[in-house]
């Protein structure tokens, strides 16, 4: 058995916009979440607040960092 080469061939172009796609997923949901809870209800819940906007700064740092990383840095490195 030798484990000198890579076990798997990557598809580093099909992950950097799966996970451009899910970041801007993620941010979506929190800003609908977030005006939706806003404007249908008298007062939305702490919790829930703090969800969505987690939600929308989680979704523009994978929006913006996992292209960045599957799309240049790990085919540069390879």
């Amino acid at each position: 058995m030798s484990y000198g080469g890579r076990q798997q061939d990557l598809d580093y172009a099909r992950i950097a916009k799966l996970g451009f796609f899910a970041g801007v997923a993620m941010f979506v949901i929190g800003a609908v979440g977030e005006v939706i809870g806003r404007t249908m209800t008298a007062g939305m819940p702490a919790a829930a607040d703090q969800l969505f906007i987690g939600l929308e700064a989680v979704g523009v740092l994978v929006g913006l960092l996992v292209p960045l990383v599957f799309g240049i840095v790990l085919p540069l490195v390879e």
